[in-house]
């Protein structure tokens, strides 16, 4: 079984609705083709690093999963075509990597408790 992780920026002109929609879109487009969702994160609206399509900021949202068959080509499509995604990234994660992002949201957890 393959572990994945994606990264993705959304427009930051988007409404809350629009964003909740569009997050949705793909981790129901995962769960359909067959895929596990391991984790999910919304990092928030954050100041790019250089301007992309003229925007300064966007909003984040990391998807972690795991998948027998082959879905990360028809997902990577699927961003492709969305306008409203800026920029996204998938790797697939080693067992180091499985290892680090399963530290970190046990991180993340106890921070959001304290």
């Amino acid at each position: 079984m393959n572990h994945y992780e994606t990264v993705f920026i959304l427009n930051p002109v988007l409404s809350d609705v629009q964003i909740e929609e569009t997050v949705k879109k793909f981790e129901d487009f995962l769960i359909n083709n067959g895929a596990k969702m391991v984790a999910k994160e919304n990092w928030g609206l954050k100041k790019l690093a250089y301007p992309i399509q003229n925007k300064k900021s966007g909003f984040y949202h990391l998807f972690e999963f795991t998948n027998v068959g082959e879905v990360v080509a028809p997902y990577e499509q699927e961003f492709r075509r969305d306008e409203r995604v800026m920029r996204f990234l998938t790797v697939k994660l080693d067992k180091h990597a499985v290892a680090w992002a399963e530290k970190r949201r046990t991180r993340n957890k106890k921070t959001a408790k304290a």
